[in-house]
């Protein structure tokens, strides 16, 4: 018979460290962390509860917790703070556990966790099952979702840069200003090794298959195979991106003559003058090459 105490006496006096970004998801975040807090605290867990003034203060602290030595970090916040507590966990052994409350949540997406229910969320790290899932790695900067270098970079400048409206429309905004005077890039890409040019609306690289909220451009992208997926979408009228756009949502693009995916372990790309994004972070400007990690983040899920 199931005893409900059990996980008690499993998790009694284990220190973890909670880091929440409280603005996250429209406020979502100081509400969900506070459901989840009293659930972790109910179960026996010792928790370190924790927000940054910024990022550079949240980054400083999650740092901190894992040399410490805490069982687990786990972040209160959207695709940004995953990426946030990736730097302070890749490689360490150190698992990542996730409350969602961003307005994408891709990575929750892809573990399957609750996205609107915090103790839910909270139950699946008291449950503390684990996987190790590969990730991508430019330099010294890693990411887990997907990297964006083209039209959907040049959009989320934009966005970023508007100060109205908040949230999706923003980004509805910014794709119809940015389509007025878009041109094709013309890419160089090293696809292991291999040369290639392309004059292309966007180039993204995906450690799994979403961003953006379930934007499913690198549709098929799986976390584990020590693979990274490169999608490129060639010169199209502006008409047809238009047409096309909705189907990234879908995954249901490979009908699409412009759409090119390949698998590799490491890629190079180059094209002037843009910003990439990865996690829906702003990344570093191009050329830059990534690498896939194979098992260097353990994640609770």
């Amino acid at each position: 018979m199931h005893d409900p105490a059990a996980p008690d006496r499993l998790v009694r006096g284990r220190e973890i460290a909670l880091l929440t970004n409280p603005t996250s998801g429209r406020g979502k975040g100081a509400r969900h962390r506070d459901a989840a807090l009293a659930r972790l605290r109910e179960s026996g867990f010792v928790v370190r509860n924790l927000a940054g003034r910024d990022a550079d203060e949240a980054a400083d602290l999650a740092r901190a917790c894992v040399a410490d030595g805490v069982e687990a970090l786990v972040v209160c916040g959207g695709d940004g703070l995953v990426h946030l507590g990736v730097q302070a966990v890749a490689g360490t052994g150190t698992p990542l556990g996730v409350i969602p409350s961003g307005t994408g949540n891709d990575f929750a997406r892809y573990l399957d966790l609750p996205r609107t229910d915090p103790v839910a969320a909270a139950d699946r790290v008291i449950a503390s099952r684990r996987r190790t899932i590969d990730l991508a790695r430019s330099g010294d900067r890693w990411f887990v979702t997907v990297l964006a270098a083209g039209f959907d970079a040049i959009v989320n400048e934009r966005a970023n840069a508007m100060t109205w409206p908040r949230g999706q429309m923003r980004y509805n905004i910014a794709t119809l200003a940015e389509l007025r005077t878009f041109r094709p890039i013309p890419y160089v890409l090293q696809l292991d090794g291999e040369t290639v040019e392309h004059e292309a609306m966007l180039v993204a690289v995906g450690n799994g298959p979403s961003f953006g909220g379930g934007l499913r451009i690198t549709e098929g992208a799986l976390l584990d195979d020590g693979l990274l997926d490169v999608v490129v979408i060639t010169r199209m009228s502006k008409p047809k991106l238009v047409r096309s756009y909705p189907r990234l949502f879908t995954g249901r693009i490979d009908g699409v003559a412009e759409y090119v995916h390949r698998r590799v372990r490491s890629v190079t790309v180059a094209a002037p003058g843009i910003v990439s994004y990865a996690d829906g972070e702003r990344f570093g400007p191009l050329p830059l090459t990534v690498e896939c990690v194979p098992g260097a983040l353990d994640v609770i899920a």
